[in-house]
């Protein structure tokens, strides 16, 4: 596969490059880094070789020489490594090590705090617009994602098939994190469809008929794995009542779909849009994330149900962004943008939506999505912003 670069940069010290699989961090590092020692931990007899005497590391750094980059590639499958890692970094500072994950959960809990702060955290994401270039195709993108895995493989719809099988069974049956691998199943279609809206963990409950306690712990290991995040609601300075339940998004477009049933009853427009939608929430978190996380990503959303889809704030401003799965912007598509700046007339309003034309209504940006998307990159500011 070619190399197409990412929007990733090294911190130049120690850190943990954590991603779900098939994001490219092992293809990330391997270019930035061709001379890099690297332990692929996923490999059988590295891993018995170290999981059984973790402090071999020494042994193999003191044969090599100093000022080197040391990368221990899906470290979570040895956290016990970490406490290595920490050792050498006190004693050879010129070393760098990069520390590549796809579970924040074993990291967390047995790793991250040995190290003391010694290694920053990054992430890398999907392939955002501006990194694919004249490549980004969005009707692909929202058919089968934007995971590198995917987008390079000669056959993208049968490998985005294929990943929920990768996960289920190289993560969350080889970790042991669920006893019942069935049940998990039943669950990552029933919350799909949750996917972009308020998440009711009640009522996955009930679809996917486990009990409620369970489904929390299954939405945690989802966001511990990396595949889902929630989102929270704007509250700051807040003029009327808000909802208080966060809404749920699984972290790439071709994933959500998927898993996503479709059924006679099922409009494919509702199912394109919330993948439209889920699609612009990884853009602007990757963003935020490549540009230092300056800023934090909300939703805002009224008990009347006025909803705005996204809010960022932080040292970039205050930015209300809508997104529309239509190609023709009516009055009423501005009401919840209008409502929330009413509130926060600070704010720089945004609706991206299909059709091919930039607008601005009574003070609204109305930007193509394809554009908008294109356009994003952490080197400069959003819109407005």
């Amino acid at each position: 596969m070619d190399y197409l670069p990412r929007h990733l940069h090294d911190p130049g010290t120690s850190f943990f490059l954590l991603g779900p699989r098939g994001t490219g961090k092992t293809w990330w590092v391997n270019h930035t880094h061709p001379e890099a020692l690297l332990l692929d931990l996923l490999d059988p007899e590295t891993y018995r070789r170290y999981s059984s005497r973790p402090e071999r590391l020494i042994e193999l750094l003191d044969s090599h020489p100093r000022g080197r980059c040391v990368v221990l590639d899906e470290i979570q499958k040895i956290p016990e490594l970490l406490e290595v890692v920490h050792l050498l970094i006190e004693r050879h500072p010129d070393l760098q090590f990069i520390l590549t994950g796809s579970s924040a959960r074993k990291i967390r809990a047995a790793g991250v705090d040995l190290l003391a702060g010694r290694a920053i955290r990054r992430t890398m994401h999907p392939f955002m617009a501006s990194e694919l270039g004249e490549r980004f195709d969005l009707k692909q993108a929202l058919e089968v994602g934007l995971l590198p895995v995917v987008t390079e493989s000669r056959n993208p719809e049968e490998t985005i098939r294929g990943y929920v099988t990768l996960y289920l069974e190289e993560e969350v049956r080889a970790e042991g994190l669920v006893r019942k691998i069935g049940d998990f199943a039943r669950f990552l279609e029933a919350v799909s469809i949750s996917h972009a809206g308020v998440l009711n963990i009640s009522n996955v409950a009930r679809e996917c008929e486990v009990i409620r306690k369970t489904v929390e712990g299954y939405v945690s290991i989802l966001e511990d794995l990396l595949l889902a995040f929630r989102i929270p609601v704007f509250t700051r300075r807040a003029q009327r009542r808000v909802t208080a339940h966060p809404k749920f998004y699984l972290f790439d477009a071709g994933v959500f779909r998927s898993l996503r049933p479709a059924g006679p009853f099922d409009r494919s427009e509702e199912i394109e849009g919330a993948a439209l939608e889920g699609l612009v929430l990884q853009h602007l978190i990757a963003w935020n994330q490549y540009r230092g996380g300056r800023n934090t990503v909300h939703f805002w959303r009224t008990p009347a149900g006025t909803e705005v889809d996204f809010v960022l704030y932080g040292e970039d401003g205050l930015l209300a962004v809508e997104v529309k799965n239509t190609r023709t912007i009516h009055s009423n598509h501005l009401r919840a943008l209008k409502a929330f700046r009413a509130d926060y007339p600070e704010c720089v309003p945004l609706l991206l939506y299909r059709g091919p034309e930039r607008l601005r209504r009574e003070g609204i940006q109305i930007i193509p999505c394809y554009e908008f998307l294109r356009e994003l990159t952490p080197e400069r500011p959003l819109p407005g912003m």
